[in-house]
């Protein structure tokens, strides 16, 4: 009889810790996802916020014009930064990268104008926006020209938008997996116990009393595979910080949070489900439908 009860209580734990390993690796998938949909907006932010435009000044434009031009334009809602370039510093740039000084070809005189090159918030960096952005700052004087990668812009958008999509179907498809994956995983460990169930519910115990120590028993180990799964998606992180310390302007504390949260209440909610409904199918059988499944 003892060894009975032994086998039967080694069987049950290699039960849970199969439930718990399985349900970490699909937390692990499910964490992956969000984590990645929450650091996707970050990314958006920062390529837009990285598309440069430039306002081209007319040669005769003078610094303090120039200075006076850039105080106003940090009035402007939608600007994120302002670099202002002069003739002398646009002049020394291009003798760095030709090898030579193009004002030679030019009788000593400075061909390039001075510019300002400018970043937008996120929120305009569109073309509709940025086709009204360009003319309001040609209206600034001495602004000769406003240039922008018009063609690199809408690109970025659309793949941006694609990419978004592809992730919101995969959340979908890959929420539905799991949710099958924990669900048959749960429902082989009830039904080694399928008799006890049916036992229970001819001595009189209510469903909800039957039903309680198998979600209780399968929330703990949902617990326990969603902080298995964040430990493995904590290490992934700091992998990726090691090497690449720049990352963490998009992967920031508060999606790490957020990431790890979402995975303890997957793991929880998706734990809690599986096993009540897993349990009700019992439930309801009679007797000889036991025998046959």
């Amino acid at each position: 009889m003892r060894k009975k009860r032994n086998k039967a209580g080694s069987r049950h734990g290699l039960q849970a810790v199969t439930l718990c390993i399985s349900t970490a690796l699909v937390l692990i998938l499910l964490g992956l996802v969000v984590f990645s949909v929450l650091t996707g907006r970050n990314l958006s932010s920062y390529v837009k916020e990285n598309l440069v435009v430039t306002m081209m000044l007319e040669q005769d434009m003078t610094k303090p014009e120039a200075h006076k031009l850039v105080t106003s334009l940090h009035a402007r809602p939608y600007i994120k930064n302002i670099t202002y370039i002069s003739k002398e510093q646009s002049l020394k740039e291009a003798t760095r990268e030709m090898g030579t000084d193009p004002s030679e070809f030019t009788n000593g005189v400075n061909p390039f104008p001075p510019s300002i090159e400018l970043t937008l918030k996120s929120d305009y960096a569109n073309t509709d926006s940025l086709r009204w952005v360009s003319a309001e700052l040609k209206k600034y004087p001495k602004v000769s020209e406003i240039t922008y990668q018009k063609d690199l812009i809408e690109k970025v958008n659309q793949n941006l938008t694609k990419i978004g999509f592809v992730w919101l179907v995969l959340a979908m498809l890959l929420t539905f997996v799991s949710f099958t994956l924990i669900n048959n995983t749960i429902r082989l460990g009830i039904y080694a116990r399928r008799f006890s169930i049916h036992t229970m519910k001819l001595v009189g115990a209510s469903w909800g009393f039957i039903r309680g120590p198998f979600v209780r028993r399968a929330v703990l180990s949902g617990i326990l595979a969603a902080l298995l799964a964040d430990a493995v998606l904590a290490g992934c992180v700091c992998a990726l910080f090691n090497y690449e310390p720049d990352v963490l302007g998009i992967v920031t504390w508060e999606i790490m949070a957020v990431a790890g949260a979402s995975v303890i209440l997957f793991g929880i909610v998706l734990t809690a489900l599986c096993a009540y409904i897993s349990v009700n199918k019992f439930l309801r059988m009679k007797a000889g439908e036991l025998y046959n499944i």
